[in-house]
């Protein structure tokens, strides 16, 4: 499958998840142009060096995705805003440069084939974790719960997960390359039980830290009581 490639800074796209970027750079805009004349498909992968203004392939990872170009819009100052969803995973296997805009070769890479009844335990499993993590973070939504809890598919659940994660960029490109699916349900069902222990940890010190506080403060005002009766 050829396709206008479009290199990323800071940003990994997952299937089933629609993502607003910025677009700078004229050989990225020129991608994106070409994509909206043909049928919309664009190969979004992530840059393994953010500051590298002009990459090469070897300063590409190998595994993205192929994205729909939903809305481009031109901005005042020169550059694009554009609206892509991920549609599958995918592996660049050659790119060169054509008519001002850079062409990639890719494979759409399928995953691993999951025995049901452990799709449906890992699907449960980390709708609960995440739930009981929402909990103590004021940055998940509750219609963010509402909509995790509604999600069927393992592999479609676990690309929208990421995205409410603290993962690191390369932790979300190792996710995006692992084809399969018991591996990528595992490493998240671990990330969110490693969270869930240490918000637990930060509650014990707050209170510890709150009671030793009350403590101060009572053993203050008992002082100063003393201290006005003598």
């Amino acid at each position: 499958m050829q396709l206008p490639l479009v290199p990323l800074r800071d940003v990994v796209i997952f299937p089933g998840v629609v993502t607003s970027l910025f677009v700078g750079r004229d050989k990225s805009i020129k991608s994106l142009q070409t994509a909206m004349e043909s049928d919309k498909s664009v190969m979004l992968v992530a840059q393994k060096n953010s500051s590298q203004e002009n990459p090469k392939v070897k300063d590409l990872y190998e595994v993205g995705s192929v994205s729909t170009i939903l809305q481009l819009i031109k901005l005042p100052d020169g550059t694009y805003k554009v609206l892509v969803e991920g549609i599958k995973r995918a592996k660049i296997l050659s790119v060169a440069e054509n008519n001002g805009y850079i062409e990639s070769e890719v494979e759409v890479l399928e995953d691993y084939e999951l025995d049901d009844d452990l799709k449906s335990s890992y699907l449960n499993t980390l709708q609960t974790q995440f739930k009981e993590l929402s909990k103590t973070s004021s940055k998940i939504r509750p219609e963010v719960i509402t909509q995790i809890r509604a999600i069927e598919r393992l592999e479609k659940l676990i690309d929208n997960l990421v995205g409410y994660l603290s993962l690191q960029i390369s932790d979300r490109q190792k996710l995006l390359e692992e084809i399969n699916l018991e591996e990528r349900a595992k490493y998240l069902v671990s990330f969110l039980e490693n969270q869930l222990d240490l918000t637990q940890m930060e509650k014990k010190i707050r209170d510890r830290v709150k009671k030793q506080m009350e403590k101060s403060q009572k053993d203050y005002y008992l002082s100063e009581q003393m201290k006005a009766l003598k």
